[in-house]
């Protein structure tokens, strides 16, 4: 493979989509059987993936009466659950300033400490359902590369004190500390978080998926949903399918990016793309050269920013931004990925650490979707009277953050008052996408921008955030 950004080394037996990397060594499923035709139940979920069978979860934990169904088009994970860089991310899906300005400062910090629960809440299920998923909490490394993000590290820990976050939630680090942990080349500057796990995310979400079926949960794969009807007088919610109906008391889409297929939602929220490379497996002395060895979770403070982890076959597993949004909210569902992404993933990774770009090959690429509301907050809203309900919107934010919608849907469809249901990303209803061609202009635009302005702060020695940044936060909101 070549492209303008230069050779990709590819390893043999290299693969392009086929839903991601994940699937290569636990086997892709095979997808269950469909909706065999009508049925009743009390709660429907429409959707498979992480919020789905948390909200099943937890619905069948609190109440094994109930009559749950899962439907989901492909097979169980075969969305953003089964697709992404495996953070267990403790952080807001969303802005606590907006959420702060609505319902106050009190609320917004409600909801970053229950986001801080949900990374324990993981691991503590994981471990009670005897999923292995390669689970290790070992925080996250915010990682500097020139004065311009250095700056933006230094505002986000001071931000974060402002906010109640303590030196045992946030941390800067010495270069001699940094550079102990993992060495970046050209690195400026670090922070730690504790707040952080990483995961294997197939093998939680398809662990998930068989803790649900043992509960007694009926979960139809195969299976897609083209209308959710909301209740009527005497008729209750339904989820329509080609296979037949199932009626409920409560119908709750958990779709995220996948949202823009359904009947009625189609500019809810946008389908944003996001792409990943992994590499061969790396020798020893490649890890002496990099660090690396408490297998934090990895980002970076560019506008057009990448994550990665160090797998638990000692791979690195890297991402960002390809193609960050196909017309009309179409979506890639064999996470197919251009070639010139893959070069581009590539480059970042061999600058970041050579010693992995002399001795690694690119192994597997793939591509996913994640939900993008127009405010860029995520949401949980379950209306009785209509007896529909939803969550997601989580921005790149969903693997902790599903599991904080899946117990939050769970208190609202049982009608109890918790500190759950009290937080401020309860029904929050926002407006939705301009319709295209401006959808599309809008969001290329502020890519457009943010990789400008990524390469005016690398080639020069300023502190100062490129304007072309605000001008793309300006674009759409973000």
């Amino acid at each position: 493979m070549s492209s303008s950004s230069g050779r990709v080394p590819l390893a043999p037996g290299f693969a392009n989509g086929g839903v991601s990397h994940w699937y290569r060594g636990t086997g892709r499923p095979e997808p269950g059987p469909r909706l065999p035709g009508p049925r009743a139940a009390d709660v429907c979920v429409v959707g498979a993936g992480y919020t789905g069978l948390w909200t099943a979860y937890y619905l069948k934990r609190a109440r094994p009466d109930l009559r749950v169904v899962v439907l989901e088009r492909e097979f169980a994970g075969f969305g953003a659950s089964g697709r992404n860089g495996g953070w267990v991310l403790g952080e807001i899906a969303g802005s606590r300033e907006r959420y702060a300005a609505r319902h106050g400062r009190f609320a917004a910090v409600a909801l970053q400490h229950a986001m801080f629960d949900a990374v324990d809440e993981v691991v503590r299920v994981a471990a009670d359902e005897g999923i292995d998923a390669d689970l290790v909490k070992s925080g996250v490394l915010h990682v500097a590369r020139n004065p311009a993000q250095r700056a933006r590290l230094a505002a986000m820990v001071a931000e974060a004190r402002d906010w109640g976050w303590t030196e045992e939630d946030l941390v800067p680090l010495p270069a001699a500390e940094r550079d102990e942990r993992l060495r970046v080349a050209g690195a400026t500057g670090a922070a730690w978080s504790p707040h952080c796990a990483r995961v294997q995310p197939a093998k939680l979400v398809q662990g998930l998926a068989a803790a649900v079926r043992g509960l007694g949960v009926d979960v139809h794969e195969r299976t897609p949903v083209v209308r959710i009807n909301p209740r009527r007088g005497a008729v209750p919610a339904a989820a329509v399918t080609p296979y037949g109906t199932v009626t409920a008391d409560y119908v709750l889409r958990a779709t995220e990016g996948f949202t823009a297929g359904v009947g009625g939602h189609h500019r809810d929220w946008l389908p944003m793309n996001s792409s990943m490379i992994v590499t061969t497996p790396l020798p020893a002395a490649v890890w002496d050269a990099i660090g690396w060895r408490r297998r934090e979770l990895f980002g970076d403070l560019a506008h057009y920013y990448m994550y990665a982890q160090r797998t638990a076959d000692d791979r690195i597993a890297f991402g960002g931004r390809g193609r960050p949004y196909r017309y009309g909210s179409r979506v890639d569902d064999g996470g197919r990925t251009q070639p010139a992404t893959v070069a581009a993933l590539w480059s970042v990774l061999a600058a970041m650490f050579p010693a992995a770009a002399e001795h690694g090959r690119v192994a597997h690429a793939w591509s996913g979707v994640l939900g993008v509301p127009r405010d860029w907050c995520s949401t949980v809203v379950v209306d009785h009277a209509a007896g529909l309900g939803y969550a997601g919107g989580y921005t790149g934010h969903g693997v902790a953050t599903s599991n904080l919608a899946g117990r939050t849907l769970r208190d609202l469809v049982l009608r109890e008052d918790t500190e759950l249901t009290a937080l401020p990303w309860v029904d929050r209803r926002v407006r939705r996408w301009e319709p295209e061609p401006l959808r599309w202009l809008g969001v290329h635009a502020m890519y457009a921008l943010y990789r400008a302005a990524d390469a005016r702060e690398s080639a020069t020695s300023s502190a100062r955030t490129s304007p072309l940044a605000r001008l793309a936060d300006a674009i759409t909101g973000h």
